[in-house]
């Protein structure tokens, strides 16, 4: 937040600063963007803030021009894994909606007052406040892309009436609801409704085949696919199903989603835009790879890589467990027994993917959401395809998990889950390391015994043990997961 630093950022519509800070322009009330294109403001007339709610609680109203709400989130909050960082990801996911203060200080393990004080001393605004700017977020999305009524829309982004609904988009946008619809044109739902398309912002660059291949050759059946460069995939939300159609642009990923529950637009937005990681900075991290001669070649030729991340730590998990000592192929096959036999044991409402109100997680038209914890643990002996040994850890994992002993979501604190799986049998470094990375999004995370990170350094001329390797890797800090990733592509 230093003035200098922050001045020379807008002056220059730097974009790797967006959603970093805020920019708030007293003479005009309003608060932008870095990179905002508007004529650069004066030095006297600018102030500096670390977070929209800061800047709304100043008394600005977002930039209509480059729309600062809807900027990518700050990275350092996939980055820290402190108290702040986790209350950050958890308000994004929508805790603070489904259980209210309480119910996030409950989680973090912290008084309400000592919460408030943090988040305040940080982000300049409390965890009501900052829940308070991305409903109004939520709102101007379902506001310019439904045709939904107000009061529907006000109880569907969390607000608990009309009247607090009018009156936050009011001082946030400086116009009234209807207005703001007016301004845009009314577009109602493109296929029915629960259907949202809305686009989500990312720092350049984005790597996106990178993103695309992963994810393809990964795959689930029924669950998600990768068709004609675009990402589809069931979501198991917090209030019902929903599915998800991610499709890389320039500049944007444009997501249509279908939800069977407008309530859990947030939270399904904050899990998008966590399995694409896209509130990454890829310049610094770039950077900091593109100094090892090493990587210096494949960053230049491919700038960008992103961590593929998970919507739901549970899957991961279930996912990182059947795949140990197992070809990508291999692993897929068994997944894919284990789904089949769930869909047997609990078909759905029409017998295949039930309808968007089932809690199950299944959608109409062919996706369905991972099985829950509770679903694994009613899959019988045969329908896992496995050995004994790792049947019994999935298990082990899905009764952790369904008796609330170990929390899976990316808002858990870190170290504290490591250590709960590495206490479950047939759980070992290189499983909890990998749910680090991929589920966790700890960005510094390497995996040195891994046989494809070894085929890829030995490919690009490095250290190939374990010892040395990990030495080496050193220079790579804080962003060894990015250099996984770079290793499994050398590989």
């Amino acid at each position: 937040m230093d003035f200098e630093r922050c001045y020379r950022a807008v002056d220059s519509r730097d974009q790797r600063f967006d959603g970093w800070f805020y920019t708030g322009v007293t003479s005009t009330g309003i608060y932008c963007r870095p990179s905002c294109p508007a004529t650069t403001p004066k030095r006297h007339n600018v102030r500096f803030f670390p977070s929209a709610a800061a800047a709304q609680g100043a008394g600005l109203r977002a930039c209509r021009r480059c729309r600062p709400d809807a900027a990518p989130g700050s990275p350092q909050w996939d980055v820290r894994a402190d108290v702040v960082g986790r209350a950050m990801r958890l308000i994004a996911d929508g805790v603070v909606d489904r259980d209210g203060i309480p119910g996030l200080a409950a989680r973090l393990g912290y008084t309400e007052r000592h919460l408030h004080r943090m988040l305040r001393a940080e982000m300049g605004a409390g965890p009501l406040a900052l829940a308070r700017a991305q409903r109004a977020q939520t709102a101007r999305i379902l506001i310019e892309t439904t045709g939904l009524g107000m009061a529907e829309i006000a109880f569907a982004a969390g607000f608990g009436s009309v009247r607090q609904f009018n009156d936050t988009v009011r001082e946030v946008y400086a116009i009234a609801p209807s207005e703001l619809r007016a301004a845009r044109g009314r577009h109602p739902a493109p296929v029915g409704a629960g259907t949202i398309t809305l686009r989500l912002a990312y720092r350049p660059p984005l790597h996106a085949q990178a993103l695309l291949d992963f994810l393809s050759v990964r795959a689930l059946p029924g669950v998600e696919e990768v068709r004609d460069g675009t990402y589809h995939r069931g979501l198991r939300l917090p209030h019902g199903a929903g599915q998800v159609a991610l499709t890389p642009a320039d500049g944007h990923v444009a997501a249509t989603l279908r939800l069977a529950d407008l309530r859990d637009l947030a939270p399904a937005v904050a899990r998008c835009r966590r399995l694409l990681d896209l509130d990454a900075d890829p310049v610094a991290i770039d950077a900091t790879l593109g100094a090892d001669p090493a990587f210096a070649p494949a960053v230049a030729a491919e700038p960008g890589i992103r961590v593929p991340r998970a919507v739901d730590g549970f899957e991961l998990a279930v996912r990182a467990i059947i795949g140990q000592q197992v070809s990508v192929t291999s692993a897929r096959t068994t997944l894919t027994r284990l789904l089949a036999a769930r869909d047997r044991v609990d078909p759905g409402v029409d017998g295949t993917h039930g309808d968007p109100t089932d809690d199950s997680g299944a959608q109409p038209g062919g996706l369905r959401g991972f099985p829950s914890a509770e679903e694994v643990l009613g899959v019988p002996d045969e329908g896992f395809g496995m050995p004994v040994g790792r049947r019994e850890t999935v298990r082990a994992l899905a009764r952790a998990v369904a008796g609330g002993e170990l929390d899976l979501a990316s808002g858990g604190d870190r170290e504290e889950t490591v250590r709960r799986l590495l206490a479950l049998p047939g759980i070992g470094p290189w499983t909890a390391g990998y749910l680090a990375m991929r589920a966790f999004g700890d960005p510094d995370v390497l995996l040195p015994t891994d046989l494809a990170v070894r085929r890829g350094t030995a490919a690009l001329g490095l250290p190939d043990t374990a010892k040395t390797l990990d030495a080496y890797a050193e220079r790579w800090r804080p962003w060894r997961s990015y250099a996984t990733i770079r290793l499994w592509r050398a590989a």
